[in-house]
């Protein structure tokens, strides 16, 4: 008879927010993956967490292992065994390495060939024995970004370990992590709670803990949460909107065990402040959800919706209490922006040169007079001559704010500083507007800059960055990447994708390590670097991964125009035309491989052509060999795309009514070097074989 519920419990002190979603979503697929392993049939994995518990609560466990029996095929029946009948030593070592006598081994026949074969049953044991070790191993098996000793035995999880539950339905699972043996006594809610309870059936474990104010559905707790803040909402009178922050809330949702949202307010003179550093102050320290008007604007009000873990007679102590922090923070958030707008920011940049940026690349300083350069490189390249000193004041106030007492503060503001400040400063607004989109994106899924100074700045910055970086050695290696250089690449073609920008990366590259002073080999691992990162994107993209390197191939230095070319091809990857041109590309490839020594260097000779076939794709080639290399040098892809649908017939008809290797040694050079300048035009549009 299955085990209708098995549970267990990891009773903590509180554990930081940040910490658990990961944590859960590890200890549920670990469980799973264990369980299966160990042949132990279940209908279902759930995994809660809170604050000061992490649960997991699976479903029909079968009461005993599922029977295995295992055929590990071995040496040959006629390598097994020499002359006189004894086992030889390739006998004795698969006996040996299966772990069974060699007297046990049988045999099998696979193909009319016997072989020595080893079968292995696998025991099975009733569940309440299996399952100790599994749950000690979901326990020590789960990590943290950080995690602790808390006394001698050695253990360590991201905060002392207080109780373990471990049932199987009514009984007991024995098992111990350090000094904690298992049982069936939890706790309640710290402060609404008792603080031992006994669980007689796991299945009442979710109910005994509700009645203790702790509700350990995290989704449950979740809309809990929710709907005490839209009733709350309803006190604004339809004047002003909770901001309904997703990671506020998840943070939240992992801070409390029964959330009570509460309004608190501030002092309307603060709103004189740039919202982003209100709601930083909120967000960040005190993991408040900002209130705006509901008006067009949005404007931020002077109210904030926090979240106690705390159901109190009187909310009030509650709210004046956080009120009182946030009024600190915010009045040392009022202070630096008074003191940093006493100077223009352009004075902060001088400063730079007392803060290093990497012990091999120098300052600060430096680094920004070194992305000037290559800035004002891409405006005269590409045309932006227009708005070339927008971006060379851009880059000189880049970092400015970096240096003010606000970032310092709060560094996760640079660049919204650096434009608010820029604003203060008469600066130009686009060069203001570039001091914060220059960061821009930040993540994957971000917002792209609006405005061409942002952009170049941004781009030029991330070249700079990744070509320094390959200069000192500190690529990325493995998981390891300190310096961003894989997120730098792939920030750079987000912009040139969205921005529609021709930039052609290898040449900005190839101009970044002449400011930089870097020799040619360091230049080839760099441009292989951000070749494979445009690959990767290409793929993430939902492209197919021989038509990203079709893509990359052609283009991989410009990358918009990549994707582009994709995007062209994709759209004719299923028409007959295209997977005809494809074969015959690879007919092409192959024959010129094997007959590499026998292909002419010189022009094939129309007069000794006897089939029409020949002289048709001679036609087609001469016809279409400028017009390919014309498309593909000005993008225009949908013309190439039409060329090659004209050229995929000919090259057809060829194969099937030429035959190349033609016991006549000049007729078949001849073909030879009709297939050499075919496979010249097919290689301007791309390897095309690899589509085949």
């Amino acid at each position: 008879m299955p085990i209708k519920n098995v549970l267990l419990e990891i009773g903590t002190e509180e554990i930081p927010s940040r910490f658990i979603p990961d944590a859960m979503k590890s200890l549920k697929e670990r469980a799973e993956a264990s369980l299966s392993s160990n042949r132990l049939a279940f209908t279902e994995v759930k995994t809660y967490a809170t604050p000061r518990r992490f649960a997991v609560i699976i479903t029909n466990v079968s009461d005993t292992q599922t029977e295995q029996i295992e055929e590990f095929k071995g040496p040959a029946l006629a390598a097994a065994y020499d002359q006189n009948g004894l086992p030889t030593k390739a006998a004795l070592g698969f006996a040996k390495s299966r772990g069974i006598d060699v007297k046990d081994l049988t045999e099998t026949e696979v193909k009319g060939v016997k072989y020595l074969a080893a079968v292995i049953r696998h025991e099975s044991k009733p569940a309440l024995e299996v399952l100790p070790e599994i749950l000690e191993g979901l326990i020590a098996g789960l990590t943290f970004p950080k995690s602790m000793y808390w006394d001698n035995s050695g253990v360590r999880f991201a905060r002392p370990v207080r109780w373990i539950v471990a049932l199987a339905d009514k009984k007991v699972i024995p098992l111990t992590f350090g000094t904690v043996a298992s049982g069936r006594m939890t706790s309640g809610h710290r402060f609404m709670g008792r603080k031992e309870i006994e669980i007689a059936d796991a299945e009442e474990y979710l109910d005994r803990l509700y009645d203790n104010n702790v509700i350990l559905d995290q989704e449950k707790r979740l809309q809990k949460m929710r709907t005490s803040i839209a009733n709350l909402q309803k006190d604004f009178d339809g004047n002003y909107e909770v901001e309904m922050d997703a990671g506020i809330l998840e943070e939240n949702l992992y801070l409390v065990e029964y959330p009570v949202p509460f309004i608190g307010s501030f002092e309307k003179k603060y709103l004189e402040i740039p919202e982003e550093v209100l709601t930083t102050s909120m967000k960040k320290n005190q993991k408040y959800l900002a209130v705006r008007n509901r008006d067009k604007k949005g404007r931020l009000a002077n109210y904030f919706v926090g979240v106690s873990n705390n159901l109190v007679a009187n909310m009030g102590i509650i709210r004046e209490g956080n009120e009182r922090v946030l009024k600190a923070r915010l009045e040392d958030a009022a202070f630096f922006w008074e003191e940093d707008r006493k100077i223009p920011l352009a004075s902060f940049v001088e400063r730079l040169k007392a803060v290093t940026y990497q012990e091999k690349l120098g300052s600060v300083y430096d680094k920004v007079m070194l992305t000037r350069k290559l800035a004002l490189w891409l405006c005269r390249t590409y045309g932006e001559d227009d708005i070339a000193s927008l971006v060379d004041r851009a880059a000189y106030l880049s970092k400015a704010d970096l240096v003010t007492s606000m970032v310092f503060e709060f560094p996760e503001l640079q660049g919204v500083m650096g434009r608010e400040y820029a604003k203060c400063s008469d600066e130009d607004p686009r060069v203001a507007l570039a001091l914060h989109e220059q960061y821009l994106p930040a993540f994957a899924g971000d917002k792209i800059p609006t405005d061409d100074v942002g952009a170049i700045l941004g781009i030029a910055e991330r070249v700079h960055i990744i070509t320094a970086c390959h200069k000192v050695g500190l690529e990325p290696t493995g998981s390891q990447d300190p310096y961003a250089l894989r997120r730098a690449a792939r920030c750079i073609n987000e912009i040139l994708f969205a921005r529609k920008y021709n930039f052609d990366i290898s040449a900005a590259v190839g101009e970044s390590c002449k400011i930089n002073e870097i020799g040619e080999d360091i230049k080839a691992k760099i441009l292989e670097f951000i070749r494979q990162r445009l690959l990767i994107q290409l793929k993430e993209r939902g492209f197919s991964h021989e038509l990203a390197t079709l893509g990359v191939n052609v283009s991989a230095g410009v990358p918009y125009q990549a994707l582009r070319l994709i995007e062209t091809l994709n759209g004719v990857k299923t028409e007959e035309w295209f997977g005809a041109l494809a074969n015959s590309a690879v007919r092409v490839k192959n024959i010129l491989a094997k007959n590499a020594k026998d292909v002419p260097a010189s022009e094939p000779d129309e007069a000794i052509m006897a089939v029409d076939a020949e002289r048709e794709l001679l036609a087609e080639v001469k016809r279409l060999g400028p017009a390919v290399n014309e498309a593909v040098k000005v993008y225009d892809w949908a013309g190439l795309a039409k060329m090659l649908a004209e050229l995929s017939p000919v090259i057809g008809k060829f194969f099937d009514g030429v035959m190349v290797m033609d016991k006549d040694e000049a007729v078949r050079n001849n073909r030879l070097a009709l297939l050499g300048k075919c496979n010249a035009l097919l290689m301007t549009a791309g390897d095309l074989s690899i589509m085949a």
